[in-house]
């Protein structure tokens, strides 16, 4: 898969796992375990990106005697939600003509 693609694609399941509430690392990870493998160091690389594109905050919270970083998603993180359902209806159609005629589209 094209390195850009998967990347937009993380980004998205990382915001779409703390869309209806705050989360936190260990739980973001445990949440989409069954849907995609997603190391630690690749969701904090994630979660750093995004906020830098201000798609989400983070408060920090002293829970058990350690600190835990809290992550909220931002408008412009629910706009990028958004957009990329619209984005997917395009690749999806794409992905039709290029697969039409092949047997496993026409069971689709």
């Amino acid at each position: 898969m094209d390195i850009q693609l998967k990347r937009g694609i993380l980004d998205v399941c990382v915001l779409a796992s703390i869309k209806n509430e705050d989360s936190y690392g260990y739980k973001i990870i445990k949440d989409l375990k069954p849907y995609i493998e997603l190391s630690e160091s690749t969701l904090y690389t994630i979660l750093k990106r995004l906020e830098t594109a201000q798609m989400l905050t983070v408060r920090t919270v002293e829970h058990g005697g350690r600190i835990r970083k809290y992550y909220h998603i931002t408008d412009m993180g629910l706009k990028r939600i958004e957009d990329f359902k619209c984005e997917w209806k395009e690749i999806t159609s794409i992905y039709k003509f290029v697969t039409k005629g092949d047997e496993d589209n026409d069971k689709a």
